[in-house]
């Protein structure tokens, strides 16, 4: 197989001078521009990016017209204009890197994490039991919560917004936690692994103006953090008593306490096998008499 990818570089080479390392380097620009245009598509840098064409296509006429006064202008403004864009563009331009090193591909290749106990997963079913549990309890009441479940991305920052708890996630616990007229009932409380770790904390709200206007504070925080990390959001609506969850900055409303419960089970990361018998198991039941 060797000779014979050899012999089809040998003869690209005598026909056009092309070799593979070339095609190899035209598929990686292609997907790179097709990224950064999708990127700055879903961004302001799309509005940005009509007005620099615009502006482009006057430097060009200024150019062709030997306009000299506007070139030399130009020349000297463009340092200025660069660190601007950097500058007006700082969100996106993070917002980018960190979805850049949430990629499975470096995870994959650098497991930083090894000592994690990988056989019950970043949290054990019985974690999420308690949380759908209190979830559905809290809706029943209309009590709100927020509750942010840590992946990959650390949420230190985050937490030392709030107050520590360093507690085993149990129902009663998050219930007492979100009660009216409590310390620790305002602001979100962040989840590590089978312990809450921090309750009142303060995150970022997002400025998504697709968000429905009905939403309040709460969503509004709970999809800002699933934006800017890795992290699965819980909310409880306290108008409503409906469950919603906040993940990769998207808003699912509405949710059951058992769609809670499989939300919850997709970013367990439980190894392959136990979550195949998992499945049988639950269609057995679901079989049974």
């Amino acid at each position: 197989m060797l000779q014979g990818l050899e012999a089809i570089e040998a003869y690209l080479s005598r026909v056009s001078g092309v070799r593979w390392s070339d095609i190899v380097e035209i598929l990686i620009l292609s997907f790179l521009i097709y990224n950064i245009l999708v990127w700055i598509k879903n961004t302001r840098a799309w509005s940005l990016l009509k007005s620099v064409i615009v502006i482009a296509v006057f430097i060009l006429i200024a150019a062709r017209f030997e306009m000299n006064t506007i070139l030399w202008i130009v020349n000297n403004l463009l340092g200025v204009v660069a660190t601007a864009v950097v500058v007006i563009l700082q969100p996106e331009l993070r917002k980018a890197v960190d979805e850049l090193g949430r990629k499975n591909i470096i995870s994959s290749l650098f497991p930083f994490e090894v000592g994690r106990n990988m056989a019950e997963g970043r949290f054990s079913d019985k974690t999420i039991n308690e949380i759908a549990k209190a979830c559905v309890e809290m809706g029943k009441v209309k009590t709100g919560a927020l509750i942010v479940v840590e992946q990959d991305q650390s949420l230190a920052e985050y937490e030392r917004t709030g107050i520590d708890v360093d507690g085993i996630i149990t129902s009663q616990l998050l219930i007492n936690i979100f009660e009216h007229n409590t310390p620790l009932h305002d602001g979100a409380v962040i989840v590590r692994g089978n312990r809450i770790t921090s309750a009142t904390c303060y995150l970022p709200l997002s400025d998504n103006m697709m968000l429905s206007k009905e939403l309040g504070t709460r969503h509004r925080a709970g999809v800002g953090i699933s934006e800017v990390t890795d992290s699965m959001t819980v909310i409880v609506s306290e108008e409503t008593g409906k469950i919603s969850v906040a993940y990769e900055g998207a808003l699912t409303r509405g949710v059951s306490g058992e769609e809670l419960k499989d939300k919850l089970r997709e970013i367990q990361n439980k190894p392959e096998e136990e979550t195949r018998k998992r499945i049988i198991w639950k269609g057995r039941s679901k079989g049974e008499k």
